[in-house]
């Protein structure tokens, strides 16, 4: 059978914060060369079978944008503790070791294993072009062979082509993975969902919906919690997702049908659902993951007032007076 591997580097790491090198994080620049290289990968139908990944931050993190911008979850890359190595040894043996129901096997790593790595699968060095690197950062290699895995031997495989990022085009494809519109940030980013999340206060017909808001990430104004839909998760389970991480709350979702709305955000318009849910726990400040954040329950009717975000606001009023609608029906 012919196989293919593919070996990516990680992206450009940020040597500003004060952190060891395993911890070390990515720059934003490095951040967007891992996602264009995801989606160039979705264009060119190079989606692995498997990846494996060193556990260190920047080459995690790398996998997680890289993997995201193919249209992936972030459940398929596995953590292998070999990759983090400065020699091909370990990485090879990883190779060797992967299965062969396994067809295009995707390794995210460091140099100068994956340079000498590939010396040793090819049997040779190929030149870079003038003023560039073998492997730049976010680079990808695409090499092929016929046989098992564990059977792979030095000078086996063909080098097929060596992808860097330089050489892509700026921005996005839209619609995913091969439209002809370019956008800022990668298609599911234009995907959105949120959480409106309530509680009545008072008993029978007194009773009054509340919301609680959280503030935005620098505090200057607020909203409610929402982020992007990530693949491999539906809209409610990301907007459960966002409302742990950003208001330290647990909710369970409310019987109620989503408001769909959309907004400008990254050049172009991002559609969001809106879902109505009840709080069911709220962390202390201790616990939460985004403390920074303020909160505050309010009165349903100010809702509009406060969120900075007006299509938001609409959509949250709607959702409210549905639900109204239905406590009174019962």
């Amino acid at each position: 059978m012919r196989r293919e591997l593919l070996l990516m580097r990680h992206g450009k790491s940020d040597w500003s914060v004060a952190a060891d090198d395993f911890h070390r994080p990515l720059k934003e620049r490095g951040k967007r060369g891992a996602q264009r290289m995801g989606a160039w990968l979705a264009q060119e139908a190079l989606v692995p079978d498997a990846i494996l990944s060193s556990p260190a931050l920047r080459a995690r993190a790398t996998a997680e944008k890289c993997v995201k911008s193919m249209g992936l979850g972030v459940d398929m890359i596995e953590l292998k503790p070999a990759l983090y190595c400065e020699d091909e040894a370990p990485l090879l043996k990883t190779v060797r070791a992967c299965p062969d129901s396994v067809q295009r096997l995707m390794i995210i790593g460091h140099n100068p294993a994956l340079e000498d790595a590939l010396v040793w699968l090819t049997g040779k060095r190929p030149r870079p072009p003038k003023e560039t690197k073998l492997l730049p950062t976010a680079a990808v290699v695409k090499l092929t062979f016929e046989g098992r895995w564990e059977d792979l031997r030095s000078g086996q495989m063909s080098l097929e082509l060596i992808q860097r990022v330089r050489a892509l085009p700026d921005g996005f494809p839209w619609p995913f993975p091969a439209g002809e519109e370019r956008r800022e940030r990668p298609a599911y980013y234009y995907r959105q969902s949120a959480v409106l999340p309530c509680r009545l206060q008072g008993e029978g017909d007194d009773a009054q919906w509340e919301v609680l808001l959280i503030g935005s990430s620098s505090n200057r104004h607020w909203s409610l919690p929402k982020g992007i839909v990530e693949p491999g998760m539906s809209p409610i389970e990301s907007a459960l997702k966002e409302a742990r991480e950003e208001a330290g709350i647990e909710a369970e979702a409310l019987d109620h049908a989503a408001l769909e709305f959309s907004y400008e955000k990254w050049g172009a318009p991002v559609a969001a659902s809106l879902h109505a849910v009840r709080v069911v726990h709220e962390q202390e400040e201790s616990e939460r993951e985004e403390p920074h954040r303020s909160r505050r329950w309010v009165a349903a009717e100010v809702v509009p007032s406060l969120l900075k975000n007006h299509e938001m606001g609409h959509a949250a009023m709607a959702l409210l007076a549905r639900l109204e609608q239905s406590r009174q029906a019962t």
